[in-house]
């Protein structure tokens, strides 16, 4: 990763661990995707947009690879989503063939603009619902 790059990655990633996210978590309509964490192995929650399309709900990852709930999804795809409230459990799976910058003009307008204008890595992501 360039050093530009990686100075926004930090500056942004500080940004919305420290305020953004601990913000988000406590909006009652806002979307949640909880997974477990790779070490601790408790709960690890965090606000994404994206759109559920019948058992499917569909996100883009700004970091791909590189976020942190990325990589607990790695290590354990058991995932559930928070969706207007009600929480769905589901499996979580990388779409590296899907065009990220394609799938974000289906997704929700401005959490779709922040990923844009943040992302270095965009990565979609499917998961499959069990209810």
């Amino acid at each position: 990763m360039t050093g530009y790059r990686e100075t926004k990655f930090r500056a942004v990633t500080a940004f919305q661990r420290r305020v953004l996210n601990p913000v988000l978590r406590r909006v009652p309509g806002q979307t949640l995707l909880e997974t477990t964490g790779r070490k601790s192995r408790l709960p690890r929650r965090t606000p994404i947009g994206g759109r559920r399309t019948g058992n499917e709900f569909w996100f883009v990852s700004e970091y791909g690879e590189k976020s942190q709930y990325v990589r607990n999804i790695q290590a354990d795809p058991r995932v559930r989503v928070r969706l207007r409230g009600r929480w769905h459990a589901g499996t979580a799976h990388a779409v590296p063939q899907d065009d990220p910058r394609v799938r974000l003009l289906s997704l929700p307008r401005f959490n779709s603009a922040a990923v844009r204008a943040v992302g270095t890595n965009l990565l979609t992501f499917r998961v499959d619902l069990k209810e």
